[in-house]
């Protein structure tokens, strides 16, 4: 146990804040994408291009 006389408050408190290059949160989580919905994760962009109506030429 420390005495009163070594006791530190936070103002005193030494926090490294040099980046690491490890972020702290990742940019996208399971959950945000589509396997994290069970959705197959492959583009239909190819099917929606050739189903597309002939007025839209």
């Amino acid at each position: 146990m420390t005495s009163p006389d070594h006791v530190r408050s936070d103002e005193d408190r030494i926090v490294d804040l040099s980046d690491d290059d490890e972020p702290v949160l990742p940019a996208q989580t399971r959950d945000d994408t589509d396997a994290g919905w069970g959705e197959w994760s492959g583009s239909n962009d190819d099917r929606l291009l050739a189903d597309r109506p002939p007025h839209w030429d």
